[in-house]
């Protein structure tokens, strides 16, 4: 961006905002102020996967290779398992050219990994948005604890309750799908040996179970997806006890296999799952939104915090073209118009998976379930692991600057 004293303000400090940080000063070449909530930055103990279409942009912040380092890459593809560990078809958990495969990580060490790239001077914790007002030039964020600040624009990564989103106009309350998941993690020493080192998922009777090496393979990842009403009653999240989780798996209609692992777990705590609809708009003036804030998603295609990934590579792409800081509401509607077709197609996408995982609707027949799943394979691969966020960028940016002209 050519005037470098911009000054732009994250809020929220979660994986999405700390690389939007990074993108932000290393391509647009902003000042960046990131803001959370929390005392400190952290993470609940459990994973997420850093999918190919997301290694490509941190390949491009030049933080890949450590967050690779980190995490664990799996001894090749995937597997889907019907409930009694019957091979459906393998996933091909990477792109078409090879160069970039899903990395297992621990959720906190993926957040130590990106806070490690943005100054600590920059990081403010313990600052809970409480209003966003856009002003006659530039836009005011103040906090619970009295501090209120100017800043030339806002972006909006603070999550699924976002309060920067009724900045945008948009007052979308999140829906309940209708399940809960258990996760957590396991030493992996307390597996038997020769465990497979890749993802598995079981599926089967309207639930899942997935599992996948962490941390240089110490550690392993479980997520069990289970109906439940029990969100609707009360808080969102909790600890559970894992009687619970190994109630939903029992009897003969279960992998023994997958049974003995669950029969190691020895801490789990569960979430419901929610959603939205795709937005109407992102973006409104100065403010812009980012991650969760955008389009919540289910996890069923591990795409939620990659599309977080992918989002802070396009915004910084599209306001390093921004002359001045009164170009940034444009180059925000630009970010928006790109973004927003790619994020609802993977929301719908993480909706149309669990249906499948768990043998509903349609997929009650399990010969079409399973062959939309191998079908499903490749497409993935193409559609989603393949994407390039700076490219696209790039490609509408050539667009726009030919209508401009015209």
């Amino acid at each position: 961006m050519a005037n470098q004293a911009t000054r732009i303000a994250v809020i929220g400090g979660g994986m999405g905002g700390l690389t939007a940080a990074i993108a932000l000063t290393r391509i647009a070449g902003v000042q960046v102020t990131v803001f959370e909530q929390a005392s400190k930055l952290g993470e609940v103990g459990a994973g997420v996967t850093v999918a190919p279409n997301a290694a490509r942009v941190l390949d491009k912040l030049g933080v890949y290779e450590k967050i690779k380092a980190l995490g664990a890459v799996p001894d090749g593809h995937g597997v889907y398992l019907d409930s009694m560990g019957n091979m459906v078809t393998d996933a091909a958990w990477e792109d078409s050219a090879k160069q970039y495969q899903n990395v297992g990580m621990y959720r906190p060490d993926l957040i130590n990994a990106l806070a490690g790239e943005v100054d600590p001077e920059t990081i403010r914790l313990g600052h809970r948005l409480k209003s966003v007002e856009a002003l006659e030039s530039g836009v005011r964020v103040e906090f619970d604890n009295g501090v209120h600040e100017d800043f030339d624009a806002v972006v909006g990564a603070d999550g699924i309750h976002s309060v920067v989103r009724k900045a945008v106009d948009q007052h979308l309350e999140p829906v309940y799908s209708g399940y809960i998941v258990y996760r957590g993690v396991i030493d992996a020493s307390r597996l038997p040996e020769g465990w497979p080192m890749i993802s598995q998922v079981w599926m089967g009777n309207n639930r899942h179970f997935m599992c996948y090496p962490l941390q240089q393979r110490n550690l392993f990842n479980f997520v069990a997806g289970i109906p439940s009403d029990r969100p609707l009653n009360g808080p969102w999240s909790g600890p559970a006890e894992t009687s619970e989780l190994a109630a939903e798996f029992a009897g003969d209609g279960w992998d023994p296999k997958l049974q003995h692992f669950i029969e190691q777990i020895d801490k789990t705590f569960w979430w419901g799952l929610f959603d939205h609809e795709p937005l109407t708009n992102w973006s409104r003036g100065a403010i812009t939104l980012l991650g969760d804030a955008a389009h919540t998603m289910l996890p069923h295609q591990g795409q939620g915090v990659n599309q977080a990934i992918e989002d802070s590579m396009a915004l910084a792409t599209f306001l390093a073209e921004a002359d001045d800081v009164s170009d940034i509401p444009e180059a925000f509607r630009r970010y928006t118009a790109v973004r927003m077709q790619r994020t609802a197609i993977l929301q719908n996408g993480s909706r149309r998976s669990g249906a499948m995982f768990d043998a509903q609707y349609e997929f009650a027949d399990l010969k079409k379930r399973d062959a939309d799943i191998r079908v499903g394979r490749d497409f993935r691969r193409s559609a989603v692991f393949d994407y390039d966020a700076e490219k696209v960028a790039e490609k509408a940016l050539n667009r726009f600057r030919r209508i401009s002209v015209v």
